[in-house]
Order: structure tokens, then sequence, then C-alpha cells
């Protein structure tokens, strides 16, 4: 009898043990999760607050949206990377027809909506009437989305409509409107893999299309039907993005390809088809969220930012890939619960050390990074790019200033993303920043964010480029007008008041891309034997400028000037030129960078309008310690600009 007792006992244990192992392995996302939501919170004072873990879910939905519809994708053993495109082009097809077409909103909503399935649609019959890989098909989707984007909206934002804008807001002032339609996506998500023929097919074509097809499933037609419930998700997260930034970005969603399919791998499907769920794509995308949102908290620097958010992308699927590889052993050594020697046990602690590892990884960066200095006054600053030297020199004036005040100041990197620094705009305000210094992505879209910001009672300084529709306390910024009169009197001199030029633009959108353009215009106005012969957005990129530049020489190879708006560009132009530069071909840049000047001081650039970036930098970080402190602050300061040549480069180098 105490005999039988002690085994059933053991037996009881035994199975406890064994449910608790299985449990742990087969969620081992949301045991990542876990980990992670545990890890910041102790990390991080202001991370579980409400407010806080709102933002979360607002910066996790349009992610989750596009990775519900990538999940169809995936689960069918294919693969598609036009999902961000398709979400730009739906945006701007909606705000374009309902402002400047001006026909009825729920037309344009419908007709956007109507966009993103015909997107899937060409998809889905490229790969399964034309043979094409979903790679390359996708590939060429995302390249074609992205270009109709640009050329409806002219490489500019478009207003969003005010009645589809609600979808960016909170209901009730607090329960923001895009968690909740990416809650509603995902419960249609489950119900289509879980209740439906659609469904059951996307797992039998996934596990084995060619078993599938034998079995009476019409493939090709099913593969119609679920890249084009792709292509509907992805209008879906596009008009919400769009109604976040009040705007449609011709440029929005770039990346977000990569994270959709990264939120879904790491949810548990498996890249090979056959396997996946709507819960697990949640997890994945809040597993992203989370990591962004909390290491912006820790005042984790942008640069390792990324490589943290790889690195755990990279240990979650390792652990999910464990997971799977311990329950094929266990299958394989027979009846349930004999599993090989050992195997839960090893499993388990696989899940635990690789949870170990992702704290750490977390933990060790946030300690390493000299962010949090402990001081009453924090700041936030979160700059359009840090791809660029300019504005890598805005930081370090604002950082070396903020270090001589004994300011803590956390600065992030938006990466030219208006969706992502509106997320760090939100994360600085639920942080208990005392004021927020912010370099806009574009004027328009970071107007929300801004007026959020507003409402917490922070003030907010504008750097370089001004805020639209939002207000700021102060503007510090170079004065681009003037600037671009500037520019366009040097090359005119220099070209002797005749000739044919080029224009390399800026990022659309961007206050410092307008006013300069529009200042060298009205200067060009005072030679009238200066004529434009062909004008092109570079993005402020040296990569995009040497190409176009390179295109545009091709079309145009007769020119004797080139204007760019920032020296990026304009060494990328003069890179394309060769040994015309500085010779034949006169170019003129913006910014006065270390490279810009060296350039000019070489002989191959003319000349660049020089502005004061550290000085910039240093300028907003004074601003925005006397507006924390509810001192009275002048509502523009401009920073003065020079034109530099090799005749006075020295002085500036």
């Amino acid at each position: 009898m105490a005999s039988d007792t002690l085994k059933n006992d053991t037996g009881k244990s035994g199975a406890s043990a064994s449910t608790l192992r299985r449990i742990l392995l087969d969620n081992g996302a949301l045991t990542a999760l876990v980990v992670l939501v545990v890890a910041m919170s102790l990390l991080s004072g202001d991370f579980l607050t409400t407010q806080n873990l709102l933002n979360v879910g607002v910066q996790a939905a349009v992610t989750a949206i596009l990775a519900f519809g990538v999940t169809f994708v995936i689960v069918s053993a294919g693969i598609d990377l036009s999902v961000g495109s398709v979400a730009a082009l739906s945006a701007t097809v909606l705000a374009w027809i309902a402002t400047s077409e001006g026909l009825p909103v729920w037309l344009a909503v419908l007709l956007a909506i109507g966009t993103g399935l015909a997107c899937g649609l060409v998809n889905g019959a490229l790969i399964s009437y034309g043979k094409l890989p979903p790679f390359i098909a996708t590939l060429a989707m995302l390249s074609i989305g992205r270009g109709l984007s640009l050329v409806i909206s002219q490489g500019s934002p478009i207003a969003f409509p005010d009645s589809i804008s609600v979808l960016g807001d909170t209901l009730g002032g607090w329960l923001p409107v895009p968690v909740l339609v990416m809650i509603g996506m995902g419960l249609i998500t489950a119900l289509i893999l879980g209740r439906t023929y659609i469904g059951r097919s996307m797992y039998a074509i996934g596990g084995n299309e060619e078993a599938a097809r034998l079995s009476g499933l019409r493939v090709k037609r099913q593969k119609l039907v679920i890249y084009a419930l792709s292509g509907l998700f992805a209008a879906v997260a596009g008009i919400v993005l769009a109604s976040r930034l009040v705007s449609a970005q011709p440029q929005a969603a770039q990346g977000y390809e990569l994270d959709a399919i990264a939120a879904v791998v790491i949810g548990g499907a498996s890249l090979a088809g056959g396997v996946g769920k709507a819960s697990g794509t949640l997890i994945g995308a809040l597993i992203l969220a989370v990591l962004r949102n909390g290491l912006n908290l820790l005042s984790v620097s942008a640069f390792w930012q990324q490589v943290v958010i790889g690195v755990v992308i990279a240990l979650a699927v390792l652990l999910d890939t464990l997971r799977r590889r311990t329950g094929t052993t266990a299958a394989a050594a027979g009846a349930p619960g004999t599993g090989g020697p050992g195997s839960g046990k090893r499993g388990a602690v696989k899940l635990g050390v690789a949870a170990v590892c992702v704290a750490a990884v977390v933990g060790g960066v946030s300690l390493l990074n000299p962010g949090g200095s402990g001081t009453t006054t924090k700041i936030g600053m979160s700059l359009s790019t840090l791809n660029n030297p300019f504005f890598v020199q805005m930081k370090d004036g604002a950082q070396a200033e903020a270090k001589a005040a004994g300011i803590d100041i956390t600065v992030t990197d938006a990466q030219n993303d208006a969706s992502q620094q509106a997320n760090q705009l939100q994360n600085f305000t639920s942080s208990g920043v005392k004021s927020v210094i912010v370099n806009p992505v574009d004027s328009d879209a970071v107007g929300p964010a801004v007026r959020t910001a507003n409402k917490a009672g922070i003030p907010v300084i504008a750097a370089d480029r001004g805020v639209n529709k939002a207000e700021t306390a102060t503007l510090v910024a170079s004065d681009n007008i003037a600037g671009g009169k500037l520019a366009a009197k040097t090359l005119a001199d220099k070209l002797g008041g005749k000739g044919t030029i080029v224009i390399l633009q800026g990022t659309a959108g961007t206050s410092a891309s307008r006013e300069r353009g529009a200042g060298f215009a009205e200067g060009l106005k005072a030679y009238p034997g200066i004529k434009v012969v062909a004008k092109q957005p570079a993005d402020f990129d040296r990569t995009k400028g040497l190409d176009v530049m390179t295109n545009l020489l091709q079309a145009n190879p007769g020119i004797n000037g080139v204007f760019a708006e920032n020296d990026e560009m304009a060494l990328g132009a003069v890179k394309a030129l060769g040994a015309r530069a500085g010779t034949s071909v006169s170019v003129v840049g913006f910014d006065g960078t270390p490279d810009g000047l060296k350039a000019v001081q070489a002989g191959t650039l003319y000349a660049s309008v020089a502005q004061q970036p550290k000085e910039l930098g240093k300028i907003a970080v004074q601003n925005a310690v006397k507006a924390a402190q509810g001192k009275e602050v002048s509502s523009t300061v401009k920073v003065p600009v020079k034109v530099v040549t090799k005749g006075n480069v020295d002085d500036f180098s």
C-alpha cells in the first residue's frame, strides 16, 4: 500500500514537472516577453506604468497588423517583402483621393483597402501563375509600391482626413484606438487560421505543397487569397500609421517588412511553413516594441539599441529552435513522458540560459551606457538621423553642453522614420523628462507627438527644422532661406551669371529642404541666365546623391553647375562627376561638415554654406534647460550661416 502511494505521488510529481517543462518550452516567445518585461521593470522605474504600457501597445500596433498578414504567407511557406511599401501606398491613395480629388472619405477608405488587395493579388498571380519565387515577386512589388506612392504624392506628405485620423487618437482620453485595431485584426487572424477552410489550406500548403495539391486543394487559387489577405492587412496598417502621423508619408514604413517577418518568426512560426499562430505573432511584435521602448527609457545609445535588438531577436529564434529540437527528440523517444534521458531537463536548462542571456544583454548594455546620471533635470533629444555628419555634430554639441551643465540627456536616432520618432517622443513624455529637443523627420508628422508633450506640460525645443500644428518653446535653426540665397549667389557668380545647373533636393516634407530650396530659387531670380534643367530628391544621403547625379548626367551631360541641399549629397555628386568636379562643373553644398570642408579645401567642392551644428546643439540644450526651469526663451533663435570657399576654408577647419 505504502509502495503504491509512493509510486502514485512520484508519478504525479513527475507529471507536474513534465507539464511545467512543456508549458515553458512550448511558449518560448511568451517566456522571453515575460523576462524582458521583468528586466525592464527592474532597470527602469518608468517602464511599468499604465501610460508607458499603453505606449508599448501603440508602438507595437502597426508592426503587429503587418505581421498578422505576413503570418498567412509564412505559414504557407511563402514570404512577403512588399507589405511596408503597400502600407505607404494605401495610405497615400486614401489621403490623395480624399483631399486632392475631393471624393467622400468612405469611398477613399474602400479604394485604399482595394489598393492593398490589388497589390496582394498581383503578388499572388506572379507567384502562382508566373512561377516567380515569392522573394522576387514581392521584392518587385516593394519597389513598385514605393514608387507609386512617391509619384502620387510628388514626394511630399499629404494631410490625412480628420475623420480617419481618429484611428490614431484615444478613446476616453486614455485608450489608444491603434491598440483596439491591433486586437481586432489579431482576432480576425486567429479566426481565419483556426476556423476557416483557407486557414487549414495555409497549413496544408506550408506543410507539403505537393501533397496538398494531390489531395485536391487548388493551391494556385489559395495562394491568390493568401497574398491578397497580406495586402489587405498591409493597407489597414498603413491607414493606422498615417492616422497616428496625421499625414500620409510616401516614405513611411520603410523597413517595416523586416520587423513584421521578425515578429512572426520570434512568435514561433517556421520560415519552412506549416507552423504559426496569431498569438505568437502578437507576442513577437510586443517583444520588439518592449525592447525599443525600454532601451529608450534606459538612455541606451541609439547605436547600441540596434545591436541589442539584433542579439535578442537571434536569441529568441534560437530559443524556439531549441524548443522544436527538444520536442522532436521527445517524440522520437517513444511514449509521452518518457522523452530522451534528461531531454526535458536539458530543454528547461537551455530555456533558462537563453532567458538569462536576454536579461544580461539588456542589463549589461544599460550599465555600460553612460546615460543616467541621477540628476534632477532630464532632457530627451530625438534626432532625425545619426547617419549624417551634421546631426552627429549636433549631438556632440548637445551632449558636451549637457555634461558641462550637469544635465542628464538621452539622445535617440529616429533613422529618418517619422513613426519611430513619434514613438520616441511618446517614450520621453512618459519617462518624466523635463523638456524635449526634437529635430523632426517631417515637420507635419511630428505634430501629434509634440501636442501630447504639450498636454503633459513638457516644453519642446525644435532644432534645425520646425514643427507644424503644435506648440514649441523655441526654434533653434540656421537661417536656411538666407543660406539658400547665399548658395544661389555664390554659384551664379562662379558661373558668370550664365549656365545650366541641376539641383539635388533633400528629404521631402522637411522644413530644411523646403527653406533651402525656396531660398535658392529666390536667389536665382537675379540671374536669368542660369537655367535649372533638373531637380531630383536624394534625401540628404551621399549614396543617393551619387546615384541620382549619375543618372542626371546621362540626360544632361552639358551642365556646369550643381546645387545640393546638403554636403552629403554634394559629395555624392562630386564622386559622380569625377574629374569634372571643380573644373568644368562647380558644385555648391550646404552644412559645412568636416568632409565637405575637406572637399572645399581640395577644390572638388567649390563652396559650402556652413552651418554650426555643434553650436546649434549647444544652444538647443541651453534653451531646453531654461524652458524646463520655467524661464522665458525667444520664439526663434537663428544660428548664422556663412559661405565657405577655398579662400576662407582654413578659418572653419
